[in-house]
């Protein structure tokens, strides 16, 4: 492997793909040298495209079979955003070919399959890490500090996130995410991944004791043998008395939201997942006051906000290009980064839960 590089194969010529391919320029660490998909044209059209903005040298090759890609002796990792319906195969394969891998989320079709693609993994010395990119911001450190300082938001009692956005009808027609063989969670796995992710986070990784869904709204493509989740509202209790509710939707506006409340304050962003567009992404810290002089009520917000230096897209900086960075200096450190599957796992499993209750009319499950 070069020492100063990490090697890059594209598995697939999805539209992410694109922000991603110029993420892996923006890493300084990484060069993406090979793209496959099925049909060698729509390679070489993708290549093409995305060359005219972000040209790597020499220019990656374009291949039509993905397992040519994995053949390849000069790609040390692959990017793998695949249909969730068919990624374990392919992450395996990737693994038994030597390759580490980066995958898009939600991992896989099962948590049974994530277990298995993350054994095959660890077995073959290979790192895995999902594509969550709102991991890799400099902004969560940042947010860590606040929650773990005991003071500004003191003991953690609530966590509530939305992640939404309005699909046409069109969208369910030709759009993988409204296939249940493809796409099998819907939004819950397109949306609500995020949202099961933060709530993790915010806990210190700490799993939920039991968890409720609902699935709101469904859809069924005409092709398709069963429906997928379209909007989906959950709820996460854990052992400490912490609780998290998170709501998704294809059907509803752009939002993206995450709080978390507690005993002294309560830590706002209104950009979790997609930072809002500037050189600058922050996060907001509320500590209200209530004050009663005869008949006058008022409530002062007092509103802090802290700012991090960090571009939202397309920049070194930026999020997705610190991920990208992030897994190769974990490959290249030559020891693999456990707690990446291992999160990727926890969240699978919250989220299978959830779907599994919104079929059992909202029971409460336990993990």
């Amino acid at each position: 492997m070069d020492k100063h590089s990490l090697r890059w194969g594209i598995l697939g010529a999805a539209n992410i793909a694109r922000k991603n391919w110029k993420a892996i320029w923006n890493s300084r660490n990484g060069r993406v040298v090979a793209l496959a998909s099925r049909d060698l044209d729509r390679s070489s059209q993708f290549i093409s495209a995305c060359m005219t903005q972000v040209p790597f040298e020499p220019a990656p090759r374009a291949m039509g079979s993905y397992e040519e890609l994995l053949a390849a002796a000069d790609v040390d990792a692959v990017y793998i955003p695949l249909p969730t319906g068919v990624r374990s195969k392919w992450v395996k394969r990737a693994a038994e070919a030597g390759k580490h891998v980066l995958c898009e989320k939600p991992c896989a079709a099962s948590v049974a399959e994530l277990r298995e693609m993350i054994e095959v993994c660890r077995r073959h010395k290979v790192q895995f890490m999902d594509g969550v990119m709102f991991m890799h911001s400099s902004r969560l450190q940042r947010m860590r500090e606040v929650l773990d300082d005991a003071d500004t938001i003191g003991r953690i009692r609530r966590i509530a996130s939305a992640f939404t956005f309005y699909a046409p009808d069109e969208f369910f027609a030709s759009n993988i995410r409204g296939r249940a063989d493809l796409e099998p969670y819907g939004c819950l796995g397109d949306l609500g991944w995020y949202c099961i992710r933060f709530a993790l986070w915010a806990t210190n990784w700490n799993p939920p004791s039991r968890v409720t869904g609902q699935m709101l709204s469904s859809y069924k493509h005409p092709n398709g043998n069963r429906a997928v989740p379209v909007e989906f509202s959950g709820e996460l209790f854990f052992a400490d008395g912490v609780s998290s509710s998170f709501y998704c939707s294809f059907l509803s506006e752009t939002e993206q939201w995450a709080t978390v409340g507690g005993e002294r304050g309560y830590l706002r962003l209104a950009d979790f997942v997609l930072p809002f567009s500037g050189n600058q992404i922050g996060f907001e810290i509320g500590k209200p006051s209530f004050e009663v002089r005869g008949c006058d009520f008022e409530m002062r917000p007092q509103i802090r906000r802290i700012e991090i230096n960090e571009a939202s897209h397309s920049d070194p900086t930026a999020q997705e290009s610190q991920m990208f960075r992030r897994f190769a200096e974990a490959v290249q450190s030559g020891t693999l980064n456990q707690l990446w599957p291992e999160i990727a796992l926890k969240t699978q499993l919250v989220m299978e839960k959830c779907y599994e209750s919104a079929f059992q009319q909202g029971k409460p499950l336990e993990l």
